[in-house]
C-alpha cells in the first residue's frame, strides 16, 4: 500500500511522546485511528543517551516513555513509567542498602526492563529488542532507536561532598545529574560516551532520507537532541535528505516547556531564548540543520537562512498539538 505522508520525528523523552500523540491526531494513527488502514506512516528517532545499567537491569528511560505514551501505558500524571504502578521492588531493594537509591524503579516498568536485558544478553541488538517489546504495546509509530550502541551522556561536574572528592571535578551519568541532584550542582560540560565509535541504528538514516517532513521535537536541544545528533550519519543525513527539516523551539518566553533544558543549555553557552536554539541548530542552507522553526507566540527569532514562524507551541491537549504540527508540515510544504 502506498504511502500519503512519511513523517520522521527526532524526539526525547516526555515532551517529545506528547509531540508524537500530536502528530498521531493529525495523521489519523494509533490511537486516532478510525480502524482503516492509515497510508501514513510515523517514526520516532529516539534518544539513547539517558540509558544506563542499573539493578543489573538496562533502563531505557526516552524509548520506553515513547513506547508507554503512544501505547496507552503511561502513568499520566508524572509523564514517565506505568500506569498503576506499585514499587515493592524499589522498598526491598533500598532494605538491603542496594544503590543507587535516589532512582524510582517501579514493578511494571521492571518487567520491560526484565524482558529488555533478556533479550540483549541473548545477543539481540537494541532495536530488535525495541521492536519486539513495541509488539505488545503497539504504539501506531516505529520507534526508532538513534542507535544500537552505546552512546551514553555524562556530566562533569563537581563534587557536591561529602568525602575525599568534595569539591573536586567527577563524571557521573546524566540521570543522576537529572533525577539525583536535579542539575542544582556546579556543571561544567556534557559528553557523549561512546559515540565517536558508535553507529545510527538501523533504519534511522533512511527514515531521515525518505521523509517527506523531518521534525525536530520540543526536546531538550542539549541531551535529547543533540545526544541524537552526536552520533555519526545522523547529522550528514539531516544536511542532505531532500525533506525540509523543521524544529520547534523549546523555549517560551525565556523558559523552557518542561525539564531543565535551561541548565543544560547555561552549561553550553546558549541563552535560553527560542533565537538562541535555533542559531545553536543553525541553518542548512549553512553548516546547521534547519530549513524552518518554529517559536512560540510572542516569541521572536531571526535566524540567517530558516524561514520563522510564530505559532501557538503549548502541548495542552492531543488537538492543540496536533495543530502545532500541522503548522511545521505547512511550514515544509507538505500536506497531511
Amino acid at each position: 500500500m502506498s504511502v500519503d505522508v512519511k513523517v520522521t520525528v527526532l524526539v526525547g523523552g516526555v515532551g517529545g511522546a506528547r509531540f508524537l500523540i500530536g502528530v498521531q491526531r493529525l495523521l489519523g494513527l494509533g490511537g486516532f485511528s478510525d480502524g482503516s488502514q492509515s497510508d501514513n506512516e510515523l517514526t520516532a528517532i529516539v534518544n539513547v543517551g539517558d540509558d544506563a545499567w542499573m539493578y543489573g537491569v538496562r533502563i531505557c528511560p526516552d524509548l520506553d516513555t515513547c513506547m508507554y505514551t503512544l501505547g496507552g501505558g503511561i502513568d499520566p500524571e508524572r509523564g514517565w513509567g506505568r500506569r498503576d504502578e506499585t514499587w515493592h521492588a524499589k522498598e526491598e531493594l533500598a532494605a538491603y542498602g542496594v544503590q543507587p537509591d535516589w532512582f524510582g524503579l517501579g514493578d511494571r516498568d521492571l518487567a520491560t526492563h526484565l524482558v529488555r536485558t533478556q533479550m540483549l544478553r541473548a545477543g539481540y541488538p537494541l532495536s530488535q529488542v525495541t521492536e519486539a517489546l513495541c509488539d505488545r504495546w503497539k504504539p501506531g509509530a516505529r520507534l526508532l532507536p538513534a542507535s544500537d550502541d552505546r552512546s551514553e551522556t555524562h556530566v562533569v561536574i563537581t563534587d557536591p561532598g561529602p568525602g575525599d572528592q568534595a569539591g573536586e571535578k567527577r563524571a557521573i551519568h546524566f540521570e543522576e545529574w537529572w533525577v539525583r541532584y536535579r542539575a542544582q550542582v556546579p556543571t561544567h560540560s556534557f559528553a557523549f560516551v561512546g559515540a565517536d565509535a558508535a553507529t545510527a541504528g538501523p533504519g534511522v538514516a533512511e527514515a531521515i532520507e525518505t521523509a517527506d517532513v523531518v521534525l525536530l521535537a520540543p526536546s531538550n536541544p542539549v541531551v535529547s537532541i543533540g545526544a541524537i545528533l552526536a552520533l555519526p550519519g545522523i547529522r550528514s543525513a539531516l544536511r542532505s535528505t531532500s525533506a525540509r527539516v523543521i524544529g520547534y523551539s523549546p523555549i517560551i518566553g525565556g523558559k523552557p516547556l518542561r525539564g531543565m533544558a535551561d541548565e543544560c543549555l547555561r552549561v553550553i553557552g546558549v541563552a535560553s531564548t527560542s533565537e538562541a536554539v535555533g542559531d545553536h541548530y543553525g541553518a542548512r542552507s549553512g553548516v546547521g540543520i534547519l530549513d524552518g522553526w518554529l517559536v512560540h507566540e510572542g516569541d521572536h527569532a531571526d535566524i540567517d537562512g530558516v524561514e520563522v514562524r510564530s505559532v501557538p507551541l503549548l502541548m495542552t491537549d492531543p488537538d492543540t498539538t496536533a495543530e502545532m504540527v500541522r503548522a511545521g508540515m505547512d511550514l515544509a510544504g507538505v500536506k497531511p
